[in-house]
Order: structure tokens, then sequence, then C-alpha cells
């Protein structure tokens, strides 16, 4: 994804959570901390995860007060435990207390979503296949939460409607059929210039025989698939194409997905349903 892209969505994200939680004045901080007033904050970490989101918190307590130092001890990525402290925050206590909730909003959820994300991987260690995320996302935290996915160990699929083209079942009977969804997208990515992979998903065996005699994807996503059914269709591809499964896949049903062949599954649990990890921001 663009670098400007997600440089905007982040600043847009920041802009839009202050004024949501702040909105005319945080009147509690004002009322009974002097301006003046300097201290420290610890983040502590309760509840054993991977770590995830450190970069953004940083981001959060500079573009509030640039003055806030921050020091890192832990990063991104980094398997915590309860007792660890990533990093502890000095400057203005005002500030400590003004930028604390989204800070921590941000990094539980971050946090949340690579510890899922991480159990997966680990699900499927050993095979070729890779976890994939989708669009089932928090409305505006898509890029922090996809950017989770992958300190997880996991893999993004598309960020949005505008980085590739995915024929989903709706898509394929408004358009008339597999042939016709995929000779228009194909016609439609010529005009208008743009190099974008296109995947289609199929629902049966011939809807997948179908794809097969046209061509002119790249990859393609077998829809509730049974495992037998998925092993069949591996072979039917032979190698021709990428293959990702979607639909129904359970934790404990992902190995026996993976060890069909198929190179991607997609989990929308990796972001949809996810606890925060357990942590706070104490003064120290």
């Amino acid at each position: 994804m663009d670098e400007k892209i997600v440089r905007d969505l982040i600043d847009r994200l920041i802009d839009l959570s202050f004024a949501e939680d702040i909105g005319d004045g945080d009147h509690t901080t004002l009322s009974c901390i002097p301006s003046d007033a300097m201290g420290k904050s610890k983040l502590l970490i309760k509840e054993e995860g991977v770590l995830a989101g450190i970069e953004i918190a940083k981001e959060v307590f500079h573009r509030f007060d640039p003055t806030l130092q921050v020091e890192v001890f832990i990063h991104d990525g980094t398997y915590v435990k309860p007792g660890d402290v990533p990093m502890i925050v000095s400057g203005k206590i005002q500030s400590l207390l003004q930028t604390e909730r989204l800070m921590l909003n941000i990094m539980q959820r971050m946090s949340g979503i690579a510890t899922m994300t991480h159990k997966y991987v680990e699900r499927l260690s050993g095979t070729k296949t890779r976890v994939l995320d989708t669009r089932k996302t928090t409305p505006g935290m898509r890029v922090l939460e996809k950017m989770a996915v992958k300190i997880g160990g996991g893999v993004n699929h598309r960020i949005g409607l505008f980085d590739m083209i995915l024929l989903k079942d709706n898509h394929v009977d408004f358009a008339g059929g597999i042939d016709k969804a995929i000779l228009r997208a194909k016609e439609y990515c010529k005009e208008k210039g743009k190099d974008l992979k296109i995947e289609i998903e199929v629902r049966n065996f011939d809807e997948l025989q179908q794809v097969l005699n046209l061509g002119g994807i790249d990859r393609i996503m077998l829809d509730n698939f049974t495992t037998n059914d998925t092993r069949k269709a591996v072979e039917m591809v032979g190698g021709r194409y990428e293959i990702e499964s979607s639909g129904g896949i359970t934790f404990d049903t992902l190995r026996d997905y993976a060890e069909c062949g198929v190179d991607y599954i997609s989990v929308g649990a990796l972001t949809h349903s996810v606890k925060g990890l357990d942590m706070s921001f104490k003064a120290c």
C-alpha cells in the first residue's frame, strides 16, 4: 500500500480520535493538574501476547505534545508477559493523562490482533499455507489492524476495494457468469491502465472448471469447500494459480485445510472478534 495513503489515514484517525475523546478539553485533568507539572508513566503489560502498536503510540504522543519523551524497551513483534514494561513516557503530566486512553485503545487492539494472528501462524507451522486477513475490520482502524496482522506473522489481503480485483459470488451473478466477470475485469484494467491482480471466488467444481478453461486470473478462492473437495480442487488447479480457502474455517480445522495444499487461508476472526491484550499506563 502506498506510504502516503497510509500516513494520511493514520493522521486522520489520530485527529478524529482526539476530537472524539477530548472535545473542548479534558476538564478532569485541567481542573486538578497544574500545566507545568512534570512526570513519567510506564506501559505495563498484564497479559501474555505479541506486542503491537509501539510505533503508532509514539506518533500519538508526539502529535499531541512534541515535547513528550518516549523511551522504548520492547519493540513490536516481541512476545511479552505480565510485568513487562515496553516503554516509559516522560513530560507534562497533563499530556500523559490526555493521551493515555487513545494510546491504550490502539495498543490493546493491535496487540490482541497480533497475538491472535500469531496463534494461527503457529497452527500452520510446517505447511506452505499463509494466513490472510480480510476487510472485516473496525471502521477507520483498518490500516492499523492490518499492520497488526503483519506484526503477528500473517499476510495482508487487499487493503480495500482499490488495490485488487476480487470477483465474489455477487459480482459473478450480477455480471452474468464466471466468463463475463473475468473478461470484463481484464478489459477494465486494460482501459484504465491498472495493474491489479485478479482473484475470483468459486462455489463448486463447475465454476472452478470454467475458471480453469478461461484463465486470465491470479488467484482462485474456494468458498465453503470441504477438505475433501479442497484437496480435489488443488489437484485440478495443478499449481497454475494461487489458491485461497475461505468460509467456515475455524482454528480447529485450519491445519486440515492447509494440508490440502492451498496457498492461503483467509480468516475474518483475526480482526472482527479479537479481545484486546490487557495492559495499563501507570505513573512511575
